[in-house]
């Protein structure tokens, strides 16, 4: 199954690691490092040009892909969960 990020986007539902709220999580230094390397190495997808609330790690080919969105994390366990 798939879940909608925003925009055009939607991920496979198998592929995803982990959702992120990014104003939490951002406070970390070692997350927005993080962020900040995937963003260097082409591996973060800006999902869409409104505010970001959240990240999405997915793994992909075998390499970690961040896809921000302005959906909530909230939004996005609802969408997960009626797909089940």
């Amino acid at each position: 199954m798939y879940i909608h990020l925003g925009e055009r986007i939607s991920i496979n539902d198998t592929t995803v690691i982990g959702v992120f709220d990014l104003e939490n999580t951002t406070i970390g230094q070692d997350t927005r490092a993080y962020l900040n390397r995937l963003q260097k190495e082409g591996r973060a997808v800006e999902v869409s040009a409104e505010m970001p609330k959240s990240f999405v790690v997915c793994m992909e080919n075998g390499e970690e892909v961040a896809y921000i969105s302005s959906i909530s994390v909230a939004t996005l366990k609802k969408r997960a969960r009626t797909m089940f």
